[in-house]
C-alpha cells in the first residue's frame, strides 16, 4: 500500500509524523518514507506500507488531512510500478538535468575511453551541438579476457575536466564492481568538475544482485539499468526493483536489444517496441541503445544509416534517452568501432531525432496527452 501525501508536505513535518503514528497501530506493519520529486515546483512524498496490509481499509489513511490518496500495489514492481495506472511517473534531476517519461536526452559518446584527444574532440562536438549529456566507458566488461577492459580510474580526471570545459553536465558510465563507485566519487571530488555521473549496470550484470544492491544503497548517482541480453523483460525490470528496494529510485531502464540469431544481421534483436510497455508497467524513464542493438554502420538505399532507423523506432515510441556510440576515428576505437558514428554523422543523427520527436509529440497531442512545454524536443543547453 502506498500513501501519497499532498504536494509540498514536508518529510520531517508533523503531518508525516501523524501518518507514522497511525501505522504503529497495526501489528507487523512498517513504513518506508520516500521523497519523489515530480518537477521543479512540486515536492511529492510517498509512504510505503510494508506488511499485512490486506485487511487495512484504505480510508484509515485516505481520510488523514495530509493524504492525497492511497494506492494498493500489485505484487510486481512494488516500488517502481504504476499499479493499474494509479500512480504518475517518477522523475529526478541530476546536475540540473531533468529525467522523466516526457523528456528526451541524447547520450552520445565513447563506448570505451581511449585517449585524451578523442575525449576532447567528442566533448567539443557535443558542446557545439548544445548537448548536455554523454556516455563515456571507463570500465568495460568484455566477453574475452584478452579484449580491452577500459582505462578505469586513470581516465576519470581528464574525462570530467573535458566535460566541465564543454558544458556537459551528466555522463553515463558503466560500473562493474562496487569499488568503482568510490573511485568515481574520488575523481569527482579531486577535479571539482560540476558534472554528474549516471552509473550504468550493463547487460551482463543485470542479474548481479549484489552489484544491484550496492548501487541501490548509494544516493550520489542515478542508475541506468540495461536489459539483460538473454533474459525476459520481467526479469530485467526486477533488476531495477532490486536497485529501488535498497532506496535509490532515480533509475532509467535501457532497452539494448535481445541476444538471439533472429535479429541477424543485426547484433541483437531490436526490442524498442517495448518502450510504451515499460512506460505502462513502471514509472521509470526509458532509454534505447541503437548502437548495441544494430552493431554496425550499414546504410540503407534511402541514404539513412540503420542505426538512424533503429533510433527513430525508439523515439517514435516515446523513448526518453538515447545511448549512442560516436568516435572521432571509429577504425581506431578499442571497443565496438564498427558501430560507432563519426563526429560528422552526429549532427545528422540529432536532426533526424528532432524530426522524429516532433512526430511523436504530434501523435501525443492527437491522443489528447500533449507533452509538457518544458519537455518539447531534445533537451539541450
Amino acid at each position: 500500500m502506498i500513501v501519497i501525501l499532498k504536494p509540498d508536505t514536508l518529510p520531517d513535518g508533523p503531518e508525516v509524523a501523524g501518518v507514522l503514528r497511525e501505522v504503529e497501530r497495526f501489528p507487523g506493519l512498517s513504513a518506508r518514507l520516500c521523497e519523489a520529486p515530480q518537477g521543479t515546483s512540486r515536492r511529492l512524498v510517498e509512504i510505503y506500507l510494508v506488511g499485512p496490509t490486506q485487511g487495512i481499509p484504505e480510508a484509515t489513511f485516505a481520510e488523514l488531512p495530509c493524504v492525497e490518496r492511497v494506492v494498493r500495489v500489485s505484487q510486481k514492481y512494488r516500488l517502481l510500478g504504476r499499479h493499474a495506472a494509479a500512480l504518475a511517473s517518477v522523475g529526478f534531476e541530476e546536475s540540473g538535468v531533468r529525467f522523466d517519461q516526457d523528456t528526451l536526452h541524447v547520450f552520445a559518446g565513447l563506448c570505451a575511453v581511449d585517449t585524451p584527444a578523442h575525449v576532447e574532440q567528442t566533448m567539443a562536438a557535443l558542446g557545439r551541438l548544445g548537448l548536455r549529456t554523454t556516455r563515456m566507458g571507463a570500465y568495460k566488461p568484455r566477453t574475452s579476457p584478452y579484449d580491452f577492459q577500459g582505462l578505469g580510474f586513470q581516465c576519470l580526471p581528464w574525462v570530467l575536466d573535458s566535460a566541465g570545459k564543454h558544458g556537459v553536465r551528466v555522463i553515463a558510465m558503466e560500473v562493474t564492481h562496487e569499488a568503482h563507485l568510490e573511485e568515481i566519487r574520488a575523481a569527482r571530488a579531486r577535479t571539482g568538475a560540476p558534472v554528474g555521473i549516471m552509473v550504468q549496470i550493463g547487460t551482463r550484470n543485470a542479474q548481479n544482485f549484489e552489484l544491484l544492491k550496492a548501487v541501490g544503497q548509494q544516493r550520489d548517482f542515478p542508475v541506468l539499468v540495461k536489459r539483460g541480453m538473454g533474459i525476459t523483460l520481467e526479469e530485467s525490470l526486477n533488476a531495477c526493483e532490486y536497485v529501488a528496494s535498497e532506496g535509490n529510485r532515480n533509475i532509467v531502464f535501457c532497452l539494448r536489444g535481445v541476444k538471439t540469431h533472429l535479429g541477424d544481421p543485426h547484433r541483437n534483436f531490436v526490442d524498442f517496441s517495448h518502450v510504451p510497455v515499460v512506460h505502462r508497467l513502471t514509472r521509470m524513464p526509458v532509454c534505447v541503445d541503437p548502437s548495441h542493438s544494430v552493431g554496425r554502420r550499414d546504410r540503407g538505399p534511402d541514404g539513412l544509416l540503420e542505426i538512424f532507423h533503429a533510433t527513430a523506432q525508439g523515439v517514435i515510441a516515446g523513448a526518453n534517452m538515447i545511448l549512442v556510440d560516436v568516435h572521432p576515428a571509429p577504425a581506431a576505437a578499442l571497443c565496438d568501432g564498427p558501430q560507432a558514428l563519426t563526429l560528422d554523422e552526429l549532427p545528422r543523427l540529432i536532426d533526424d531525432v528532432a524530426a522524429v520527436r516532433e512526430a511523436y509529440e504530434k501523435r501525443r497531442a492527437l491522443a489528447g496527452h500533449p507533452v509538457p512545454p518544458e519537455a518539447l524536443g531534445i533537451q539541450r543547453v
